[in-house]
C-alpha cells in the first residue's frame, strides 16, 4: 500500500470510528468495511477490527457512563457468558471463503440495522437473566468469530424488545463490544500468536474519532443521516466481500 492510499485509508478510519462512536458503537462492521474495500485480506481484517474496537469502546462506554446511562444490572447478565464464548469465536480460525460470507453476511445485517433504526421506547423492562445470559453467550461466539463486538447486534435487540431506552442501549453495548474484543483478540492470538501491526497504527485515528464521536453522541447527536451513510457502505463492502471469488 502506498502513502496517499494509507493516509486516505487512516482518515477514513478515524472517520468510521467518529461516526459509529455517536451512537455506543465501536465501529467493527464499518472498519471490516473500509478495509475490505481497500483490498486488506478478511485473515488481517479481523484482529484489526478488534483491535480497533477495543480502543472506540473503551473510550465510548467512558463517556456514555459518565452522562449516566450504564445501569450494570442490565450488561452483567448478557456478558457473563458471552466473554467466553468470544475467546472461542476468535480462537477459531475458518477458511478464507467461509470468513469472507460470514463477515459479508455481518455487513448486510449492520446495514439493514441502521436503516431500521428504532426510536426510543416509551417504556423499558429488564430481560429475564436466563435469557440475557443464552443471548449473550450467542452474541459474543459471533463476536469473535466475525472480528465485531456483537454491539450491532446487541443494541437493536435491547430496543425491538424494550429492554433498554436507546442511550441505555448504547452505553451497556459499548461495554460489551469492549470485553467481547477483547476476549476474542486474546482467543485469537492464543491460536496464531501473533497480531497485525495495521491496527496498532490506525489506532490513533480512531482514538481520535472515538473521543470526539462519544463526547457528541453522550449528549443527543442526531445520527439518522449517519445512519443511511453508513449503511450504504456497509452493503457495497458486504457484497464486494459475499461475490468477491
Amino acid at each position: 500500500m502506498d502513502a496517499a492510499h494509507f493516509i486516505l485509508l487512516f482518515l477514513a478510519v478515524g472517520l468510521i470510528a467518529f461516526l459509529y462512536s455517536t451512537v455506543g458503537h465501536a465501529g467493527a462492521s464499518g472498519y471490516i468495511a473500509v478495509l475490505t474495500l481497500w483490498g486488506i485480506a478478511p485473515v488481517t481484517i479481523r484482529p484489526t477490527a478488534l483491535v480497533l474496537n477495543i480502543l472506540v469502546a473503551s473510550i465510548g462506554g467512558f463517556q456514555f457512563w459518565r452522562a449516566g446511562h450504564f445501569t450494570w444490572r442490565l450488561f452483567w447478565p448478557f456478558a457473563l457468558l458471552s466473554i467466553p464464548a468470544a475467546y472461542f469465536g476468535g480462537y477459531l480460525q475458518p477458511s478464507a471463503s467461509v470468513l469472507r460470507i460470514l463477515i459479508g453476511v455481518v455487513l448486510l445485517f449492520s446495514a439493514l440495522r441502521l436503516v431500521l433504526r428504532r426510536s426510543d421506547p416509551p417504556e423499558t423492562f429488564a430481560p429475564s437473566r436466563p435469557t440475557a445470559i443464552s443471548l449473550g453467550a450467542g452474541l459474543g461466539f459471533l463476536s469473535g468469530l466475525t472480528g465485531t463486538g456483537g454491539g450491532i447486534f446487541l443494541t437493536p435487540l435491547l430496543l425491538f424488545c424494550r429492554w433498554a431506552h436507546i442511550r441505555q442501549a448504547a452505553a451497556v453495548s459499548a461495554l460489551f463490544i469492549w470485553v467481547n474484543s477483547i476476549a476474542g483478540l486474546f482467543g485469537y492470538f492464543t491460536a496464531v500468536h501473533s497480531l497485525p501491526p495495521l491496527g496498532i497504527v490506525l489506532g490513533v485515528a480512531a482514538i481520535i474519532g472515538g473521543l470526539v464521536g462519544s463526547h457528541l453522541g453522550s449528549r443527543r447527536f442526531p445520527a439518522r443521516t449517519i445512519s443511511i451513510l453508513l449503511a450504504m457502505v456497509l452493503t457495497i463492502a458486504g457484497l464486494k466481500l459475499i461475490l468477491t471469488r
